[in-house]
C-alpha cells in the first residue's frame, strides 16, 4: 500500500486520486457546498467576496472553477486570475495581454531557429567533417 503526507495537513493516508486524506477531502468538499449555496443566492458576487462570506480561500475556489465545479457562466462577475499576471479573466488560463505576448515571443523564437539552420555545415557547436577529406 502506498503511503503519503496529507499536503492539508500533513497526516499521512493511504494515497488516493484525490491526492488528500479523507478528513480534508470532506472539508474541501464541505467548502465547495458552501460556495455553492453561496453563488445560488448571490449569483453577482465576485470571487473576493464569495471567499470572504464562506471562508474558503481564493486559490481552493480558482481550482473549484477550473475543475468546472464552479460555473462562471451562471455567475457573471465570477472570475479567475491570469496565471502569469493576476489579471482577472473569464476564460481561459491567460489574459489577452499575456496570450499575444507568449504568441509574439513563440514567433520570435520560432523565425531564430529557422534563420539559424540557414547556417553552413560545420559552423555550429559540433563541426561536420566531409569523408572526402575536405571539413
Amino acid at each position: 500500500m502506498n503511503v503519503g503526507n496529507c499536503p492539508h495537513c500533513g497526516k499521512l493516508y493511504a494515497l488516493n486520486v484525490m491526492g488528500c486524506c479523507p478528513t480534508c477531502l470532506r472539508e474541501i468538499e464541505q467548502q465547495y457546498v458552501d460556495c455553492v449555496e453561496y453563488l445560488r443566492k448571490h449569483r453577482g458576487a465576485n470571487v473576493q467576496e464569495l471567499s470572504d462570506e464562506t471562508g474558503v480561500s481564493i486559490k481552493q475556489i480558482t481550482r473549484f472553477i477550473k475543475e468546472g465545479r464552479i460555473s462562471v457562466v451562471d455567475a457573471p462577475n465570477l472570475m479567475l486570475p491570469c496565471e502569469v499576471c493576476g489579471t482577472f479573466i473569464r476564460e481561459g488560463h491567460l489574459c489577452e495581454s499575456c496570450r499575444s505576448r507568449l504568441t509574439k515571443d513563440l514567433s520570435s523564437a520560432a523565425r531564430e531557429v529557422s534563420q539559424g539552420e540557414g547556417r553552413s555545415l560545420g559552423a555550429g557547436a559540433y563541426r561536420a567533417i566531409d569523408k572526402t577529406g575536405r571539413s
